[in-house]
């Protein structure tokens, strides 16, 4: 397929912000906005939103792509005529609509699956399994006194994703009816005044459904102490509490348990297979930071999330560096959401083991349906 040129326009996300949707040849591909941002990410845009719609709007291509590998050769190119030292400068939203276009344009004139793309014909040897957003707290929440920690998160038991989006959302309405809550957050989670530990007491009666928890410290982070909302606790206390939670709820994941700075406390969280300790904003979907995740032995499973990188090429050697090393991969939607179902895609795709999409909103729900479609196809 010659890449010629593309369409690039402003859109808004599910939380009416500025993003990007790109199209070729009929294929439309938009990007997610973060609101709880890793302090390492990559920038959405370049210089601006409307300096990367002009570049790709004005700009002639004449490439020749028709695999999933083609991609460096549009990195190149653009990386050329921005002049930028890396592609990644061009802004992880703008970069990642980009090709996630091109991807899905190639799978158009082959016809073929977008996840058949990526994972460049190798077999499909399982489906990620979904992580939905029951209760929100943290930044995420508007009212005064939500929980300190972010999300509390439903992992299904079940093999078959049909049966896992269906379990996670009784499971969601059931909590909604004993938090007695009507009212839900940015992410569609339920809103609450309860504290962290009282809301793991709900969530640890359902037996069809493990528990997780994006504590998403940074967020409560400062001068050297974490500040909930009944006490602090200095880096070693705050350790032993994590320590602590994940043995009397048995939680099987664990996201961001301390601040996006600190490696080696994360290294001294336990670990096993019965419970992942996650990296995100620690990590924030880079390889430099991944690696250095490994070395220190701070995490066992990692965040993907396609618009903190924006190049899909380094995302799929994000997934080898996991593979090699048996680190999890959940791969994430982003709290301001488009209708794009592409993330279902990628997931499948790079083999990814979970998918964090959420549960009760229209913008996530469009993920966890293409991910029982492709269930059908392989």
């Amino acid at each position: 397929m010659l890449l010629k040129g593309a369409r690039a326009r402003e859109i808004k996300d599910s939380r009416g912000e500025k993003t990007i949707e790109v199209e070729i040849n009929g294929c439309k591909a938009s990007s997610p906005s973060g609101k709880s941002k890793g302090r390492y990410e990559t920038p959405s845009f370049h210089k601006s939103l409307k300096w990367n719609v002009d570049f790709i709007n004005k700009t002639k291509f004449d490439i020749e792509i028709d695999e999933f590998n083609d991609l460096g050769k549009v990195e190149k190119f653009i990386k050329q005529k921005a002049k930028l030292k890396n592609v990644r400068e061009f802004g992880a939203n703008a970069l990642y609509a980009f090709e996630s276009a091109m991807l899905k344009a190639i799978a158009k004139e082959k016809g073929k699956e977008l996840f058949e793309i990526v994972s460049e014909g190798k077999t499909i040897d399982k489906i990620p399994v979904p992580v939905g957003n029951a209760v929100g707290g943290g930044v995420h929440s508007h009212n005064k006194e939500h929980p300190t920690f972010q999300e509390f998160l439903l992992i299904p038991k079940e093999k078959n994703v049909k049966n896992n989006v269906r379990i996670m959302k009784e499971v969601y309405s059931k909590i909604g009816r004993l938090l007695k809550s009507k009212v839900k957050n940015d992410e569609g989670a339920w809103q609450t005044n309860l504290d962290d530990e009282e809301i793991l007491e709900i969530l640890k009666k359902f037996n069809n459904v493990n528990v997780g928890v994006d504590c998403a410290s940074s967020s409560f982070y400062c001068d050297g102490e974490y500040n909930y909302k009944n006490k602090k606790l200095d880096r070693e206390t705050q350790i032993h509490y994590i320590n602590s939670l994940i043995k009397d709820y048995n939680l099987l994941y664990c996201e961001d348990p301390l601040e996006e700075e600190d490696f080696k406390s994360f290294s001294k969280l336990k670990k096993s297979e019965k419970n992942m300790i996650v990296g995100d904003d620690l990590t924030v979907t880079h390889i430099d930071r991944l690696k250095r995740a490994i070395k220190m032995r701070a995490i066992n499973a990692i965040i993907v999330k396609p618009n903190q990188n924006g190049s899909l090429l380094e995302l799929k050697k994000i997934f080898e560096i996991c593979k090699k090393h048996r680190i999890k991969t959940i791969m994430s939607h982003r709290s301001g959401e488009t209708m794009d179902d592409a993330l279902a895609d990628y997931a499948v795709g790079f083999q990814a083991d979970f998918i964090k999409c959420g549960i009760a909103t229209k913008w996530r729900e469009v993920k966890l349906r293409r991910l029982v479609e492709i269930e059908k196809i392989v």
